[in-house]
């Protein structure tokens, strides 16, 4: 059993799941399309990063998923880095999965995605994605990206993932 706790959206939700993915999954490293890249987040993201949320809260507030806006909220460098390492650890542990999502040309953070298991649910995982207010014109194709690379390469039968229009 793994006892984890899902922060993203501001609450926690606490509970234990038996192992989020088989032992013999192989965690994927990334997806890349022509439009974002995906790789797994840590602290070595934490500037761009920050920079990325903090310009867009109010965008991310009102991104599909967080509907009760309590996250993103006022955190400095230093906490925010601690909360990349938090995500970090969870990938190398198998807890959850988060990864930054760059341009592809740049390299610059443009958004985040978070696969994590979904206590007391029919889903197998909740995933919960935001990309950066200059980047609005990516949401769709992210959650549209994310969705079939769930559906085709992850071992979930269900995921939660607030759809787009």
């Amino acid at each position: 059993m793994v006892r984890f706790r899902l922060r993203l959206s501001g609450r926690s939700r606490i509970g234990r799941v038996a192992e989020f993915v088989p032992a013999d999954f192989e965690v994927l490293p990334g997806l890349e399309t022509s439009e974002f890249v995906l790789e797994p987040l840590g602290p070595e993201h934490n500037e761009q990063d920050f920079d990325a949320w903090t310009s867009s809260m109010d965008h991310i507030a009102e991104t599909p998923g967080f509907p009760d806006g309590s996250w993103p909220r006022e955190m400095t460098r230093n906490e925010n880095r601690a909360d990349l390492q938090r995500h970090a650890d969870d990938f190398r542990n198998r807890k959850g999965f988060t990864y930054t999502v760059l341009d592809p040309a740049s390299r610059d953070v443009i958004g985040c995605v978070y696969i994590y298991p979904l206590p007391d649910s029919d889903h197998d995982a909740c995933t919960l994605s935001w990309v950066r207010e200059s980047h609005a014109h990516l949401d769709t194709p992210l959650w549209r990206a994310v969705s079939e690379w769930l559906d085709s390469d992850w071992p979930f039968a269900s995921v939660e993932y607030a759809p787009r229009t």
